[in-house]
């Protein structure tokens, strides 16, 4: 015996919500996009033209999706005509992959996005999923949607730039030489602007108008073979000089393209080149990519932000930055590991921002180490006169204060250095094995006292019992984000093109992260306790089915009048809502 089951019956739902599980994620999109307020969504807005879908719906549908590892716009659009939460959370509408593609990327969708992240912690806050005493920053590189060899460096740029200065100054030489071209008034000796090439291109314009003038009214032709001869010279000329215009104008177009960074890519001129740990090619090969730097909490990403720069040193204090103008005030500990630990990190967090960092620097692991502490030739093993300021090595000699040095960095942050000189180096024993200076020199220490005791600092934070535990929670904080971003959510590669749009597909990621994690801890709360105060319990009372199948055969004629009866009262009474 079977359940009945046949095609040919009449099935009305009038709500979608009973299909979903009580712990549905959609449930969880749906809140957390209505606690939107409603001056976020004022600048999707149109005074013209056919009225748009509503944001809150998109955003609705293109969160869901991403929770579903669904990033491609027809990909969404499918699932909104075949799944039952998308479906319920579209309420009918269906929305193409273009208008779904043009929202993604509409310029307010920053502001809406943060704004989602801030209704979040609020609410992570409230129900005490967070405690508000430290942030987890971290940061990892994704691949950007950029060709594989498209890439642009400027050491070859500034190379290729560099001959072509030195060739365009050789032909000007020589185009005087020969007076072609009368001199020009140069602004720079060194160098030909694009101005001064198109002076040059003008005037041998002029020349070989010139030329053209006489090979006409001549009728010699052994004349006009020697003036066509003559005229070759500077068509050359003029043809190499656009060429040269065209390259230089290229050049700077590059230059402007690079800022502070050493490569772009052509298809994607705001991502780097950078070795990711990905390398499916196994040759270390460099991939045009962005650095992402994510802040956690209780492994939920609170705000995040892409940077351009493969290294995380010089991305800690605009993230921060970004944090607090953007995000939330930042709490009393930030942590991170050794690859945000620099002098100028450590100054801006305890000085500027009267914070305390817990992050490692370098050789913190390394100084824990007894090989290290046991090295008689360390500088750090070494024993210090106060009074004298000097150092004693392990030959006995006195390791005298010099001078101090004062060092600039490519980023403008300045370090000084008092430099120590040992008295005596020659005939040492142990020279070889203290020093690597060249013979007749004596070794020498550069100290930099102010980084000396920020690690001291930093040393002392991490041994305490409170903030050393605080530390040790960043490995299980902010790692698995990522794992949840990467292998769980299958976000392993950028599908947008830009740092504006790129920023905007990480901040869906990321919330499709948190919602996830978070309607499983939920989920497994609710079925422990029964309870679910933050979900709205299926409405079995919407959901009409009508089975005339299951009737008897004098019953059919009734049955069927009964519901076109209600069929239309309920159309009536919905028309007057």
């Amino acid at each position: 015996m079977f359940k009945h089951y046949t095609m040919n019956q009449v099935v009305l739902p009038l709500d979608l919500e009973v299909k979903l599980q009580e712990n549905d994620i959609a449930f969880t999109v749906h809140e957390l996009v209505e606690s939107i307020p409603d001056e976020a969504f004022e600048e999707f807005l149109r005074q013209t033209g056919r009225p748009s879908y509503h944001p809150r719906m998109m955003m609705k549908i293109i969160l869901c999706a991403y929770t579903q590892s669904v990033f491609s716009g027809r990909k969404i659009e499918a699932l909104v005509k075949d799944s039952v939460r998308m479906m319920w959370l579209a309420q009918g509408y269906e929305p193409s992959y273009r208008t779904i593609n043009r929202f993604r990327v509409h310029p307010a969708i920053d502001k809406l996005l943060r704004e989602c992240f801030v209704q979040f912690r609020c609410q992570l806050v409230r129900e005490k999923e967070i405690e508000e005493e430290a942030i987890f920053i971290d940061g990892t590189k994704i691949e950007a949607n950029a060709n594989k060899f498209t890439f642009v460096w400027r050491k070859s740029t500034e190379k290729y730039h560099a001959g072509l200065v030195e060739k365009s100054n050789a032909m000007y030489d020589e185009l005087l030489q020969k007076e072609i071209i009368p001199e020009i008034e140069r602004e720079n000796p060194e160098e030909l602007s694009i101005e001064e090439m198109e002076e040059i291109v003008k005037r041998l314009d002029e020349k070989i108008e010139e030329y053209d003038k006489k090979i006409q009214a001549s009728d010699v032709g052994s004349e006009r073979k020697k003036l066509r001869s003559q005229r070759r010279k500077p068509k050359q000329n003029r043809k190499q000089l656009m060429d040269m215009m065209e390259r230089k104008q290229k050049y700077q177009r590059d230059m402007e393209i690079f800022g502070d960074r050493n490569s772009y890519s052509k298809t994607d001129p705001d991502a780097t080149f950078m070795r990711m740990k990905d390398d499916y090619m196994k040759n270390g090969q460099l991939k045009a990519g962005y650095n992402v730097q994510v802040a956690t909490e209780g492994q939920y990403a609170l705000a995040y932000d892409v940077f351009p720069n493969p290294t995380d040193t010089r991305t800690l204090i605009p993230f921060l930055d970004h944090i607090e103008e953007k995000y939330f005030k930042l709490p009393k500990y930030i942590v991170a590991d050794a690859g945000y630990g620099s002098e100028q990190n450590y100054e801006d967090i305890i000085g500027n921002r009267n914070r305390t960092p817990l992050i490692t620097y370098n050789q913190y692991r390394k100084e824990k180490k007894k090989k290290h502490k046991e090295n008689p030739f360390h500088v750090d093993n070494w024993e210090y006169d106060e009074e004298e300021d000097a150092f004693t090595c392990p030959n006995g000699k006195k390791v005298l204060f010099s001078y101090v040095s004062n060092r600039t960095d490519r980023n403008g942050f300045k370090r000084q250095f008092k430099v120590y000189e040992c008295e005596d180096c020659s005939g040492c024993p142990l020279r070889s094995m203290c020093t690597k200076a060249k013979k007749g020199n004596n070794k020498k220490i550069y100290r930099n006292e102010k980084w000396e005791s920020q690690k001291e600092y930093v040393r002392e934070k991490l041994s305490d019992e409170k903030t050393g535990e605080i530390y040790g929670k960043r490995k299980i904080d902010v790692e698995p984000v990522f794992g949840f971003l990467k292998a769980n959510l299958g976000f392993t590669r950028f599908s947008v093109r830009g740092k504006q749009k790129v920023t905007n597909e990480l901040g869906f990621s990321l919330m499709a992260v948190n919602l996830r994690k978070y309607t499983a801890k939920n989920s497994k709360i609710v079925s422990g306790d029964g309870n679910n105060s933050t979900k709205t319990p299926p409405k079995i009372n919407r959901f009409f089915i009508f089975n005339l199948s299951t009737l008897g055969g004098a019953y059919h004629f009734i049955a069927w009048n009964l519901f076109k009866l209600l069929f239309l009262a309920s159309y009536v009474l919905a028309s007057f809502l």
